[in-house]
């Protein structure tokens, strides 16, 4: 993606160097509940705990992540650029998210975060939090081809999720949550997950023009790599697609595609897709 020289985000809270509430993670049980947060996207109130606020201290002023976070600020600044364009052709307002950048722990709306979390969208405070740490984790453990734009796919898929809140979409999905069991809800939040996928493909339709050759490949491998059906078969050796909350590799994949190629976000509909039923 052609990035440099471009327009960076002002909406991002650099905690990077910072002591924070992490959520504790080990053993066994640890080890599979680490491999299922990783998933793209998921609900943090799921797996996060709650607890109180942590006195935050600087550890680590020296970063080595800042041409990354250059280049992750120019891609919130396009998704703030696009769904701007967007929100007003629907004759809506668009509030833009703020990325909480994190290394080890820290405090989310939602509750702690910690780098095993993966990256994810918390409602309560209309922020994304990414440690970026996890970028390397998408191409050395869950095989993901090397490249900035399976960057731009994670990010441009959480602020998916914001577009979802925004537009009343979520708080739909979390009222069924009560009334659903946990397969039927499974299916709920595969519907949710994909179309966050479909809205980053729209936001990649916006950035035609900064595109390299091989930038779609990238975002499709990164979409490959956290399908259920592949993760659940590297984790625990088997696939259960009743446990499925977020699509498998190849679903992933088209919506992502369908997203970018058609770049309008009425053709994203997946709670209504009859091929998702």
């Amino acid at each position: 993606m052609q990035w440099r020289g471009r327009r960076e985000s002002g909406n991002i809270e650099d905690r990077r160097g910072m002591s924070g509430g992490g959520m504790a993670v080990g053993g066994i049980g640890g080890l599979i509940i680490a491999a299922v947060i990783y998933f793209l996207g998921g609900d943090p109130n799921q797996v996060l705990q709650q607890g109180p606020q942590t006195q935050q201290t600087p550890v680590n002023p020296g970063d080595p992540n800042d041409t990354l976070k250059d280049y992750i600020g120019v891609v919130l600044a396009s998704t703030e650029d696009v769904w701007t364009t967007v929100f007003n052709d629907m004759n809506k307002r668009y509030t833009v998210p703020t990325l909480v950048l994190f290394s080890g722990g820290t405090q989310a709306g939602c509750g702690n975060a910690s780098a095993a979390t993966g990256p994810f969208y918390c409602p309560a405070d209309q922020k994304v939090y990414i440690d970026l740490s996890f970028f390397d984790e998408l191409s050395s453990r869950f095989g993901a081809s090397n490249g900035d734009f399976a960057e731009a796919y994670v990010l441009a898929h959480e602020v998916g999720h914001h577009v979802q809140n925004l537009l009343g979409i979520s708080d739909k999905v979390d009222q069924l949550h009560a009334r659903l069991s946990e397969s039927e809800f499974n299916k709920v939040s595969v519907k949710l997950e994909l179309q966050a996928d479909f809205l980053a493909g729209v936001w990649a339709h916006y950035n035609k023009s900064t595109l390299d050759a091989s930038d779609i490949e990238e975002a499709l491998s990164a979409a490959n790599a956290v399908g259920d059906d592949r993760l659940q078969k590297q984790t625990q050796g088997r696939v259960v697609p009743d446990a499925f909350t977020h699509g498998t590799s190849e679903q992933r994949m088209y919506w992502f595609k369908k997203g970018f190629a058609t770049g309008d976000i009425s053709q994203g509909d997946t709670f209504n897709d009859p091929s998702l039923n």
